[in-house]
């Protein structure tokens, strides 16, 4: 091969490796972002369930129903309803999972939940677990699905009193819901973020070493179009700006995945006057359970008791 062809043959390369290159962030990439379903995507390793030891095991005991609730747009929604063990119900508290999770991150929660007077109603995301779907949309699509949650318990179950508590993209979807539908009475907000957009920018810095805000913009949007919601929307500190429950924001102050101060940012736009901020020192994204231990859990059961004025049961 001569200099001049072994030239145009690495022009052409280069030039389809770019052009690879670019249709793979235009048409695969932002899938990683959304797309829970996807094969490739189901390879990631999953965020683990981390088990604590919240009280004595008799879930086996407790009365559970499996619920099946068809959302806005036709897609089903799979829930568990844990019932109170007690004689009578204090309030029902709808539970929410960080991405990629399920509901069954939450048995050893219902349980204690029960056992202290409180039904609690786990959910699958939508596109997670058992639930149908195959994108997630990080509160622009879930915050309504929380809405026909609300409205099948009220309908079908006789339950009206209703908190929120959610994890990290939970806590995300539960602060949309919070500021969307006002017959949530209160809420527990764990590790969650503020921007759809920024917080896409920092997972790529996390995982690439590097960010640029026009490039991880581009893929958020990309991803936004693919799953057919506005990345715009996908916003939970611009809800906050309409929360005026009871709420608690909890933080880990050695999160890597999504820092501190964007829990600190959300609780600062809430217009609530009973709110608090609970950072869990040394705790990461996926540990505050762990680390905050039984003097975190007594403060939030203290917390939702004193939305029902009732004495604390332990």
């Amino acid at each position: 091969m001569t200099n001049k062809k072994r030239i145009k043959f690495l022009k052409c390369s280069f030039l389809t490796l770019i052009a690879i290159g670019l249709l793979l962030i235009h048409f695969f990439v932002p899938r990683l972002i959304s797309e829970i379903r996807n094969p490739v995507v189901g390879l990631i390793k999953r965020n683990k369930n981390v088990k604590v030891e919240l009280a004595e095991n008799n879930s086996n005991s407790l009365k559970r129903k499996e619920l099946s609730i068809k959302s806005f747009d036709g897609i089903r929604i799979s829930a568990r309803l844990t019932y109170s063990s007690l004689d009578s119900t204090k309030t029902t508290i709808i539970l929410l999972h960080g991405i990629r999770s399920s509901k069954e991150h939450f048995i050893d929660l219902s349980s204690l939940l029960s056992k202290n007077g409180f039904n609690s109603v786990a959910l699958d995301l939508r596109a997670h677990g058992k639930s149908e779907g195959q994108f997630c949309t990080f509160g622009v699509n879930e915050k309504k699905d929380i809405q026909y949650v609300i409205d099948y318990l009220s309908e079908k179950e006789n339950i009206n009193h209703i908190g929120i508590w959610g994890q990290s993209l939970g806590g995300a979807v539960a602060l949309q819901a919070m500021g969307y539908d006002k017959r949530i009475e209160f809420g527990i907000i764990e590790s969650t973020f503020t921007d759809f957009k920024i917080i896409v920018n920092d997972y790529f810095d996390l995982h690439a070493g590097f960010s640029f805000s026009p490039f991880s913009n581009y893929l958020a949007n990309r991803a936004g179009s693919i799953a057919e919601f506005n990345a715009n929307d996908a916003k939970p500190i611009k809800y906050c700006e309409t929360i005026n429950q009871p709420i608690l924001i909890v933080h880990g102050n050695n999160d890597k995945r999504i820092n501190i101060k964007y829990g600190k940012a959300n609780f600062s736009k809430i217009k609530s006057s009973k709110k608090e901020f609970v950072e869990i020192k040394s705790a990461n994204h996926l540990n505050v359970w762990q680390v905050g231990g039984e003097e975190y859990f007594n403060k939030v059961l203290k917390f939702i008791n004193n939305q029902n004025n009732i004495q604390l049961k332990i």
